[in-house]
C-alpha cells in the first residue's frame, strides 16, 4: 500500500491502473479511522480491481465557528486500517496541496443544501461538493463508496453526479452503530463518558417513531413529537438542531408518512453535534 500526498502523483498513478484496464473505487474521509469507515472500505474492495481512499480533513466545509482545528487526526493509525482493509492507496494531502491561495471555483448544489444541515452549517455542502468533484478529477473512479448517516450529503452527491455528468457510480453504505445502536463517528471520541453512555437514546427516538408508523401514524407533526418527547424524557439535556421528515432523494419536507421517508435528526449532547437518520417505510 503507498501513501502520497501530491495530486499530481496520485492523478498519474490512477491513470496508469486506468490504461491498464483495471477498474478503479474510491472512498473519501476525513481521516480518523473506524469501523464504519472500514465498512466503506470492505464494500469498495468488492466493486473494482483498486482501491484508494483519501485522508484530508477539508477546510472548506467547516464554518468559522466549528470544529476545524481540534478535529481527530491519526494518520498512522488510519494507515494501518487501511492497509489491513485491502487499500491500494492512501491519499493524505495537505490543505495547500488541494487549494491555491486564490482558489475561486466552487461546486454546489443549493436546492438540496438549504434544509437540514444547511440551516446551521449553510457552507458546508459546498465545500463538500467542491473536495469530492477535485478528488474524481484526480482519481477518475468508477464507483465512489459513502457512509448513509450523512445522508443529505449523500443525496447532494448523487445530483452533482447526475447534473454534472460526472459517470461515478455513487454507493451508499448502511449506518454503522456501536452495540448499544449510536451511530459511529469520528466525532464521538468528544463525548465525555457520561454523555457516551446516554447518547444511544438518538437512536432510540427514532426507533420509537419507527414504531409508530409501522403501528399507523402518518402525520409528519405527530411522529415528530414522538421523537422530542422520547428526548425530553431519556437526554432532557439534549439540544435538537432538527429532526425533519423528508423526500429520501430531494431531501425535501414533508407532512405525511406516505411512502418512504426519511427522519433526519441532529442533537447538541454538550458541545457535541450528532446527526442520526432511518428511513421509514409504509
Amino acid at each position: 500500500m503507498d501513501v502520497l500526498s501530491d495530486p499530481s502523483l496520485l492523478r498519474e498513478r490512477c491513470r496508469t491502473w486506468r490504461a491498464q484496464g483495471l477498474s478503479v473505487a474510491l472512498v473519501p474521509t476525513m481521516g480518523f479511522l473506524h469501523a464504519g469507515h472500514a465498512s466503506l472500505m470492505d464494500r469498495a474492495r468488492t466493486l473494482a480491481d483498486r482501491l484508494v481512499i483519501s485522508v484530508f480533513v477539508n477546510p472548506t466545509q467547516f464554518g468559522p465557528t466549528e470544529d476545524l482545528d481540534r478535529y481527530p487526526r491519526d494518520l498512522d493509525s488510519d494507515r494501518a486500517l487501511a492497509q489491513n482493509h485491502g487499500v491500494d492507496l492512501v491519499f493524505a494531502p495537505e490543505p495547500g496541496a488541494m487549494y491555491h491561495p486564490d482558489h475561486a471555483t466552487w461546486v454546489e448544489v443549493p436546492e438540496l443544501a438549504r434544509g437540514l444541515c444547511g440551516v446551521s452549517r449553510p457552507i458546508h455542502f459546498r465545500g463538500v461538493c467542491t473536495v469530492v468533484a477535485k478528488l474524481f478529477g484526480l482519481v477518475r473512479p468508477d464507483v465512489a463508496v459513502f457512509g448513509q448517516k450523512d445522508w443529505q450529503q449523500l443525496a447532494i452527491l448523487r445530483r452533482m453526479v447526475r447534473d454534472l455528468d460526472m459517470g461515478v457510480e455513487i454507493v451508499g453504505m448502511p449506518i454503522y452503530r456501536e452495540a448499544d445502536g449510536l451511530a459511529l463517528s469520528s466525532r464521538n471520541v468528544y463525548l465525555t463518558a457520561e454523555e457516551r453512555t446516554k447518547a444511544p437514546a438518538i437512536h432510540g427516538g427514532l426507533v420509537a417513531v419507527q414504531r409508530a408508523v409501522r403501528a399507523g401514524e402518518r402525520e409528519a407533526a405527530k411522529l415528530a413529537l414522538i421523537f422530542r418527547a422520547h428526548l425530553v424524557e431519556k437526554l432532557p439535556e439534549a439540544r435538537i438542531d432538527y429532526a425533519e421528515f423528508v423526500h429520501p432523494e430531494a431531501v425535501s419536507p414533508v407532512e405525511r408518512v406516505d411512502q418512504s421517508t426519511l427522519l433526519a435528526v441532529a442533537v447538541f449532547l454538550g458541545s457535541v453535534r450528532l446527526i442520526d437518520n432511518i428511513l421509514l417505510e409504509v
